[in-house]
């Protein structure tokens, strides 16, 4: 997952592609409309809406988006779907796990739009139970390092807030902490002046699985096949690729 992230990172500087912008757009607002929905409109009591929000900021939304989004998930402005979380399991080259997280309103297509880029794409579908086991629902915050934050700031900041872990993860640290304490950590970074790419609820892996340059290729193929599904809000596997291999790739 942590090398997954890097290949993005390293893709995203060399082009924004005006296709995934607007799917990553698509994305967001659903997210946005769903927070909204199911905790309300008011950001200062939703803080699952918060998180959306400020992603969608981050990621350069007109604020005029992000409104309408917020309203169609309360029923204050027509248009909004019947969005429903779904999760599939499959396995990718290598016997990477992947766990892929739907946002839709169509569970057939969702099925079968995912069904065919996972076996078009070196990976095979599998039962429920089977994949999920092992990874564990946490929250994850990025900080990019461009912010001039440090490991030692970050783990100070965070430590009393119920943070599990900082990883170093080239150009951004993670942090890593339970579902229930991401508000908590979240806040605490704000508090401590640090700030923050993205907070998260997240599929964390238990175990990795190490890629070669080869095997790390055809995954990250297959995860970016899926990830183009307009169905599809987050992929979660257990790849881990070194700093050497990803070098290699770049």
């Amino acid at each position: 997952m942590s090398g997954h992230s890097k290949w993005a990172t390293t893709k995203h500087k060399k082009a924004v592609i005006d296709s995934r912008r607007a799917k990553n757009f698509a994305k967001l607002i659903k997210a946005i409309e769903v927070a909204s929905r199911n905790g309300g409109p008011d950001m200062d009591g939703n803080p699952t809406l918060f998180d959306a929000v400020a992603k969608a900021k981050k990621n350069s939304m007109p604020a005029d988006n992000i409104e309408r989004a917020i309203k169609r998930g309360a029923g204050l402005e027509s248009g909004g779907a019947n969005w429903e979380t779904i999760m599939y399991e499959g396995y990718g080259p290598a016997g990477v796990a992947i766990m892929i997280e739907c946002l839709s309103d169509n569970r057939n297509r969702a099925a079968s739009e995912v069904r065919v880029a996972v076996t078009r794409n070196g990976g095979s579908m599998a039962d429920p139970g089977s994949v999920s086991y092992l990874f564990h629902r946490k929250g994850l915050i990025t900080v990019n390092k461009a912010s001039g934050a440090t490991e030692e700031s970050i783990l100070e900041a965070v430590l009393e807030a119920g943070a599990e872990e900082v990883k170093d993860n080239g150009e951004s640290f993670e942090i890593i902490c339970e579902a229930s304490d991401l508000v908590g950590a979240r806040t605490a970074l704000q508090s401590a002046g640090i700030d923050y790419e993205s907070a998260d609820s997240s599929f964390i892996p238990s175990m990795t699985i190490d890629l070669d340059a080869e095997s790390a290729t055809k995954v990250f193929e297959l995860i970016d096949a899926i990830e183009e599904l307009d169905d599809v809000q987050n992929v979660f596997s257990n790849a881990d690729v070194s700093d050497d291999v990803m070098a290699s790739l770049a």
